[in-house]
């Protein structure tokens, strides 16, 4: 499963099963030292270090012994479960939608009377808080994962296409995204959409692919070009405005009026399976994708001979940022203090190779604004030279969080509503405008308003 579907709008219903039942507090303790479980899920590598992390927290703490709960599947059904008979882990990741609720529940400590005794806590991006009420924390987003324009150096120059600019300021527009994405798409006959005879039934190589079904990877245009998903107060859906029309009636028009980028199916090898980003850029099967920054960790270890650039603009530049899951401690947990403190540790980036590797992105803003705190986790062969202007100055001052992290109810709207019209539009069957205007009423009479925020 790539960790794209795992932000996806119905949550995280698509992952798999589970491992065995834990309780508050960590079960028995052992000759007197402190028991917790860490509860979370991941792929093989972060698996190995997050299991690392924690043999590090034990040698620090040596009072405290810490269970891993590695949960690849099925991780919010086996959460529900747990939480039902409350037998929490301590400390874990929470599906996003499912922290507000269980933070609302009471079922999450609240962290913002330990935000003084732990200075760390006191120190994470603004949208990196998670709240349930006024001075009611009861988590924050594991990562600062940002939404970037991937690129194949090798298609580019086969090409002789622009190389996509590193430099929020340098952005491009979107119509020289489209004029380089058409140079970047070819038939098997070696043709450009805009040649005669090209044929658009047997495409070679694709200039550009941006999900429609995947909010992350269009929100970030949304705003740019002046539109969001609903008004302040959450209330009323502005998909149907003239800016949000204009945005995904271009995304419409790059697969069937500029033909360069792959509609419904054209990636699948069987049914609606895409490859993953790595892959794409790999095999050259496109050219450019808007996918987010933990595909790093996949384009180093597949050795992808890759790039990464700034989105496209329309009037500002921005970015989806926090497009992470959260990270929380458990109510019932025996050990407050020993249980904040690992929470506070298990994302730290000196703890935790994930940063350097390439998977996660710090939530503590001295990572992106003092120079030594950057360097720590991106001098290194696993970020290339452009990471610095194309993803921490890009994401510490354009990026914008995901509007699924602070709408209420969004994982019944998605599922009910937004995602059959994002299908729609990527059919091609109607324009968008006439999809968006149906859709939004729809939309704004589900709509409960934002989760609570506040600064600190």
């Amino acid at each position: 499963m790539r960790r794209r579907d795992l932000f996806r709008m119905g949550g995280l219903a698509a992952l798999g099963a589970a491992t065995a039942a834990c309780g508050a507090g960590g079960g028995a303790e052992r000759a007197g030292r402190a028991s917790l479980q860490f509860m979370y899920w991941g792929s093989a590598f972060e698996q190995k270090a997050v299991a690392t992390m924690l043999r590090e927290f034990e040698r620090r703490k040596p009072g405290v012994k810490v269970s891993a709960l590695f949960t690849p599947d099925e991780y919010d059904v086996k959460l529900n479960t747990l939480v039902a008979g409350n037998r929490m882990p301590d400390v874990g990741y929470v599906p996003m939608a499912m922290s507000f609720r269980l933070g609302e529940q009471g079922k999450l400590l609240n962290l913002f009377p330990y935000l003084t005794k732990y200075p760390q806590l006191a120190g994470y991006l603004p949208d990196a808080y998670l709240w349930s009420g006024q001075d009611r924390l009861h988590g924050v987003a594991t990562a600062n994962e940002i939404e970037l324009l991937w690129y194949s150096r090798s298609a580019i120059a086969e090409a002789g296409a622009e190389t996509p600019p590193a430099l929020a300021a340098s952005a491009w527009t979107w119509d020289r995204l489209v004029e380089n994405a058409r140079k970047l798409t070819v038939d098997q006959d070696g043709r450009h959409p805009d040649e005669s005879g090209f044929d658009p039934r047997r495409i070679r190589r694709f200039g550009i692919s941006c999900s429609l079904t995947y909010p992350p990877a269009w929100y970030g245009f949304l705003r740019s070009n002046g539109g969001d998903f609903a008004d302040e107060a959450g209330r009323r859906c502005l998909l149907d405005s003239p800016e949000a029309i204009e945005v995904f009636q271009n995304l419409q028009d790059l697969i069937y009026e500029h033909r360069v980028s792959p509609g419904p199916g054209q990636l699948a090898a069987t049914g609606d399976d895409v490859p993953g980003t790595s892959i794409l850029l790999k095999t050259r099967r496109v050219a450019m994708v808007v996918d987010g920054h933990w595909s790093l960790l996949d384009m180093n270890e597949s050795k992808v001979d890759y790039g990464i650039g700034v989105l496209p603009v329309y009037e500002r530049p921005y970015t989806t940022a926090q497009v992470a899951g959260a990270s929380a401690v458990f109510a019932g947990t025996k050990h407050v203090e020993e249980a904040v403190e690992l929470f506070a540790f298990h994302i730290d980036p000196r703890h935790v190779d994930l940063y350097a590797r390439g998977l996660w992105m710090p939530q503590e803003r001295r990572y992106y604004e003092d120079q030594a705190a950057i360097d720590s986790w991106t001098r290194n062969d696993s970020h290339p030279p452009e990471f610095r202007t194309a993803v921490v100055d890009y994401a510490r001052d354009h990026g914008v969080p995901a509007f699924g992290n602070r709408i209420r109810d969004m994982t019944v709207i998605g599922s009910d509503v937004l995602t059959p019209a994002l299908q729609e539009i990527e059919s091609g069957k109607r324009p968008a405008a006439a999809i968006l205007k149906e859709a939004a009423p729809k939309i704004t009479a589900m709509l409960r308003g934002r989760h609570h925020n506040q600064g600190l």
